[in-house]
């Protein structure tokens, strides 16, 4: 039983940003169940918030009746995909993708339902026993060079240099759009926006080895009203595994998103329904701060689940309130070898966790009144954390939003 409208509320929230045929998939999705895919690469053992939007529209899809298939890289992973980059992607070892593919599989299993109708499939079981030259002479030859080129995941790339097994990277996406379709008869293959030209290829593949019409849409890439990639922080990307990124500071990331990008995230991020992020559009000022409460609890609670989320939402509310609770606050351990009779410098413990990075940083923001020990300001560079504060546990406060623990 299919639920109609889903793809008008893909569109309706931003997430569609481009269709080979908008009319027919709408008329597809409304009529019938439809197989469609997502492939994620596995360059790392998580996922990052930026994959989330193509996690979200999975489970639009499957909530509304559709069949998702979680595509695994393990194939195209040990040749890397051109797309959004300026240099080579790192080559993983046969161990580094198995690793990661475990970990990749054991996360989107919280937000798609395998007992039911999604599936998950590794491209490496059948791209990795291929034979090249009968690859070449069956798949190869329906490829235009001269299109490949013009394509603008390969087009970036030419004035730095592209490597020939990048080159190949279109050829085996599209082919894994053309097993799938074979296989399970999969009907639309979803992508982020950098990925069109990979999606066409796979789509021009099908019909021209079947004769039949299969589908590719584009959905919105995570990024700020500038255009820049949301995702990042001083340490990295934000992870939805909850030991690269903790479930307080991945909170404290969403609640922290400019008044710009709030609405976008609640609408590409979450499932509040539309009528209310409607409502929330006409708000302005300190308003939108409950907007970013909204959208950091629901995001927090669909990655780490609702007691993660009422932990990192108390904990920021004692600490902005000026309560003193940071039992669930991030933390870092001072190693021995760092320690002296006075304790550890604030810039030297900064720096290890990464709430800074440079020490010419950290005095800078000294220097402008944006460091504070246990609400104390700091105002000398050699200040150091005392021992005894250690054994309570030391708060570290950068500006008005970065809370972090130090520990002996």
């Amino acid at each position: 039983m299919i639920k109609k409208g889903v793809y008008d509320e893909l569109v309706e929230r931003g997430i569609i940003a481009q269709c080979t045929n908008a009319e027919k998939v709408k008329e597809l999705l409304d009529s019938e169940p439809v197989t469609f895919y997502v492939g994620f690469d596995p360059t790392a053992d998580s996922l990052h918030i930026g994959h989330f939007v193509q996690i979200m529209v999975m489970a639009h899809m499957q909530r509304a009746g559709h069949r998702p298939i979680a595509l695994v890289g393990g194939g195209t992973g040990k040749v890397g995909d051109p797309s959004g980059k300026t240099d080579m992607r790192k080559m993983l070892t046969d161990e580094d993708l198995a690793h990661n593919v475990a970990g990749l599989k054991v996360q989107l299993s919280r937000f798609l339902d395998f007992d039911t109708t999604a599936i998950m499939v590794n491209n490496g079981d059948w791209l990795l026993n291929l034979n090249y030259v009968d690859f070449l002479r069956d798949i190869g030859v329906h490829f235009s060079v001269n299109r490949m080129l013009a394509a603008e995941c390969f087009k970036q790339r030419l004035e730095r240099g592209l490597n020939f097994i990048e080159f190949n990277y279109m050829l085996m996406q599209s082919y894994d759009f053309y097993r799938l379709y074979k296989d399970y008869n999969c009907k639309i293959e979803f992508g982020g926006d950098d990925q069109w030209s990979n999606i066409i290829g796979g789509v021009e593949l099908v019909r021209r080895k079947e004769g039949e019409e299969v589908f590719g849409l584009t959905f919105s890439l995570l990024t700020t009203s500038e255009g820049i990639k949301m995702g990042k922080t001083v340490k990295g990307a934000v992870w939805l595994d909850e030991n690269k990124t903790p479930p307080y500071e991945l909170y404290q990331y969403l609640r922290n998103v400019a008044d710009a990008d709030v609405i976008k995230c609640l609408k590409l991020l979450t499932f509040v329904p539309i009528e209310e992020i409607r409502e929330m559009e006409k708000w302005e000022g300190s308003k939108l701060n409950e907007a970013k409460i909204r959208l950091a609890y629901e995001v927090t609670k669909m990655i780490h689940g609702a007691e993660a989320a009422d932990k990192a939402r108390a904990t920021a509310e004692a600490l902005f309130g000026g309560g003193a609770d940071s039992e669930h606050m991030n933390t870092t351990q001072i190693p021995a070898e760092l320690l002296t009779a006075d304790g550890v410098n604030i810039l030297e413990a900064m720096l290890l966790a990464k709430i800074i990075p440079s020490k010419g940083e950290g005095r800078r923001l000294i220097q402008q009144g944006g460091v504070f020990l246990d609400n104390e300001k700091v105002t000398d560079f050699n200040a150091n954390i005392p021992l005894a504060a250690l054994e309570n546990g030391a708060v570290v406060r950068k500006g008005k939003k970065t809370f972090h623990k130090f520990t002996k």
